[in-house]
């Protein structure tokens, strides 16, 4: 497994690549802002648990691109999925849950680096495939008699992605599909190592307004 530090570095040259001077946008320079769902599939169970049956919802985020070439790329992205449920308790992993009423919020930030090569460069409708690593910030709040609490921690996550880019203008559209993986970032205590859950990755789905300068 790579180290914080590693990953780091890694997500410091996809930024440097990434961020280049416009001058070497002939390459192919591009942001993107993102909007689609997000499903925590590695912890389904301890998602479903904690917010009612539901194991994703809304998430957004961003990335920044430069092709490399005539077909391969580096880019950094972050993508953002909060949501509030509540705190449950679960007896054992076949067993329904209980809803404490203590109110609690989850959210997973992923920021990464990737590399990936994008097929068909000069057509209209571009598919791409990119793989990297990331760090990722996993949060948790909850209200218990009044008083509130925060536990957060960072991880070190693997990401794959494939996509679908339409258009040659300025102006761009696309739809990504993204599996993180992010691991030892649950499973401690609470409803996640009752269920023997320590992942906090999953799928995701999103479309993206791509701009190119």
């Amino acid at each position: 497994m790579l180290s914080q530090r590693q990953v780091g570095a890694f997500i410091g040259v996809a930024v440097l690549s990434a961020l280049a001077p416009l001058g070497a946008r002939a390459g192919g320079f591009a942001i993107g802002g993102d909007a689609g769902y997000y499903d925590m599939t590695n912890a389904s169970n301890s998602a479903k648990a904690v917010f009612d049956g539901s194991s994703g919802g809304f998430a957004f985020g961003g990335l920044a691109r430069l092709d490399l070439g005539t077909s391969f790329f580096a880019g950094v992205g972050a993508r953002v999925f909060s949501k509030e449920g509540q705190r449950v308790f679960v007896a054992g992993p076949d067993e329904p849950s209980f809803p404490l009423g203590h109110p609690l919020k989850i959210r997973v930030l992923p920021v990464y680096g990737l590399f990936g090569y994008r097929f068909r460069q000069d057509a209209d409708l571009v598919p791409y495939v990119g793989l990297g690593v990331g760090l990722t910030s996993y949060r948790e709040e909850s209200t218990v008699a009044g008083e509130l609490t925060k536990n957060s921690t960072s991880k070190v996550s693997g990401h794959a992605v494939a996509g679908l880019e339409y258009g040659r203008g300025r102006l761009r559209f696309a739809v990504e599909a993204m599996y993180m993986m992010a691991p030892d970032t649950i499973g401690l205590d609470g409803v996640s190592n009752i269920y023997g859950e320590d992942d906090v990755g999953g799928v995701s789905a999103v479309g993206r307004i791509v701009f190119v300068p």
